[in-house]
């Protein structure tokens, strides 16, 4: 394959992760939150594919880096705040559409805002990763394309689980202003969390990844689409367990 074509097949599959991103948001806009919410699962599926097409093709780039960056911005950071405002509207007025602006009170729209945490704090999850020369092979915080899975998962979890409690929970907008919050705070936590980058297929040194994708496919077996919060749970947790023994021992 000619140098001049290899080098820019990760910056295109990169920018299939951006218009991914860019159609999520026009659905969402429109109303299609369900579809929505797979442009962003293939959002992820394209920003797993440009960064595993670079290392095979050893194409990487200045630009490449910040392209993957700004796509991820929008796929994952604006893309799930506005499922989550979506989710939000539905939880404060029980409907989709906003009441007039003038009789919004202002809790009401403190609530409203708050969705739009995560595109700021992905934003700089992001700006701060480009810097950061400790993250890379292993993240500091959790990464952007995990957290926007959790988020949009939520929605899912809202229209398929049977479960009272759970449901309660996800439509109490109090609730999920503080899973907003939380969770996209973790992505700029000083935690640990390691990749799913291999650089062998051995056991050794990669153990983690492998014990993490066991469990992720026993879940995904057991619980299909509510097992997706669940694995994200999962890696936060098994990072946090691996850190604390590195550092025990």
């Amino acid at each position: 394959m000619p140098v001049s074509i290899k080098r820019h097949i990760p910056n295109t599959i990169t920018s299939l992760n951006l218009l991914s991103g860019c159609i999520s948001i026009a659905l969402a806009f429109e109303g299609y939150i369900l579809f929505a919410v797979y442009m962003i699962f293939i959002a992820a599926i394209f920003d797993f594919m440009d960064g595993m097409s670079a290392r095979l093709l050893k194409a990487y780039s200045v630009v490449g880096k910040e392209l993957d960056s700004l796509s991820d911005v929008v796929s994952f950071g604006v893309a799930p705040s506005i499922i989550i405002f979506h989710m939000m509207k539905i939880s404060l007025f029980k409907t989709v559409h906003l009441p007039p602006i003038e009789h919004l009170t202002l809790l009401q729209i403190v609530f409203l805002l708050i969705p739009f945490f995560i595109a700021i704090i992905s934003g700089v999850r992001l700006a701060k990763f480009n810097v950061d020369e400790r993250q890379t092979e292993n993240f500091i915080g959790l990464a952007v394309p995990a957290s926007a899975i959790f988020f949009v998962s939520l929605y899912l979890v809202s229209l398929i689980s049977t479960n009272d409690l759970l449901l309660s929970l996800l439509k109490n907008h109090y609730i999920l202003a503080i899973i907003t919050i939380l969770f996209s705070l973790l992505m700029i936590a000083e935690l640990p969390m390691f990749s799913l980058k291999l650089k062998s297929f051995g056991f050794k040194g990669n153990k983690i990844r492998y014990i993490f994708i066991v469990l992720s496919v026993i879940l995904l077996i057991l619980l299909q689409t509510l097992a997706i919060p669940l694995i994200i749970l999962l890696y936060i947790l098994l990072s946090a367990i691996n850190n604390w023994i590195y550092n025990f021992d």
